[in-house]
């Protein structure tokens, strides 16, 4: 058996070789290739890159403080007026006299933090069960597909606000779990379709031929070839996190932390309040949240037809 062994090893390798020296290209080399070629990739991937570079450099590019009150501003509010675009202050103020374009760029770090460890979150807890669930089988499959089934038949935001409303106090943490386990069962039903799909393949019935262990083979066959599918969907739900995040911070439901700069908050508490005064404290937050979104979801869906083998040419 291990003469036999040894000798298909050799003959992969001899395939492998061949295949390198013919000018082969492995699929993720392929869809690297044609994601630098499509438009849609690159429109996405420069609408995030921007994002990551603001949050993340948000203390060196801000122009001041976030939480800090002006008294060139503080003066001009009144109950019906809120001071705009001032030398020093681009953007204007916002309802507490603070400056309105520091903390839209300190937001771009509060969204990207949240929405980070909530797909982050999501994305763990869901491979592990879909994992479990794909492995296993039977009624550990039965059971864990269920629990999803009920999750995902509420809507995603639905489901948020009632996990949040469950919670003693409404803070960022809240916020961040809720969406997170929105997010657990669309990760949960995808690895586990993808193991599947990997169980009666060639390369796994190859492995069990030679007597390879269950748990090698789950490991390492069909988990790593089925994680493609995952990774695509974790970029398509980060813009969903960040949506749901902004929604229940506009409902209330959020982090009550006024001096905290996030973008749903900001839509909600002062760009609501002050539509008809300073439209402004409600645009710019909604387009910095829909500009966001839209990258992820022009790079998760590009990623998406490039890793699908049946568009290779």
């Amino acid at each position: 058996m291990s003469t036999l062994a040894e000798h298909k090893r050799r003959r992969i390798d001899e395939l492998a070789t061949r295949t390198a020296e013919a000018g082969g290209v492995s699929l993720f080399r392929d869809a690297a290739r044609r994601l630098t070629r499509d438009p849609t990739a690159i429109a996405g991937a420069v609408i995030i890159l921007v994002f990551l570079i603001i949050a993340i450099f948000a203390p060196l590019v801000a122009p001041h403080d976030p939480v800090q009150r002006f008294p060139e501003l503080t003066e001009k509010l009144t109950v019906d007026s809120v001071p705009g675009a001032t030398a020093g202050h681009p953007l204007g103020s916002d309802p507490l006299g603070r400056d309105f374009l520091s903390r839209m760029i300190y937001g771009a770090r509060q969204t990207l933090f949240v929405g980070v460890l909530a797909t982050l979150i999501g994305l763990i807890f869901g491979v592990l069960l879909g994992a479990i669930a794909g492995a296993i089988g039977g009624w550990v499959d039965v059971l864990i597909m269920r629990v999803t089934d009920v999750m995902l038949a509420l809507p995603s935001l639905l489901l948020a606000i009632t996990l949040v409303a469950l919670a003693s106090e409404s803070t960022q943490w809240t916020v961040i779990v809720a969406v997170a386990v929105v997010n657990v069962p669309i990760f949960a039903r995808l690895l586990r379709g993808s193991m599947l799909a990997q169980r009666e393949s060639d390369h796994v019935l190859a492995a069990r031929s030679l007597g390879v262990k269950q748990r090698h083979i789950v490991t390492r066959h069909m988990l790593p070839n089925s994680l493609t599918a995952v990774i695509v969907q974790a970029t398509l739900t980060f813009a969903v996190a960040i949506l749901d995040a902004a929604a229940l911070s506009f409902l209330g439901l959020g982090d009550p932390d006024i001096n905290r700069a996030e973008w749903g908050l900001m839509l909600g508490v002062d760009g609501v309040r002050y539509l008809e005064v300073r439209p402004e404290l409600a645009y710019y937050p909604a387009l910095a949240i829909i500009l966001v979104a839209l990258g992820f979801t022009l790079l998760g869906e590009s990623m998406r037809d490039a890793l699908d083998p049946k568009n290779r040419r």
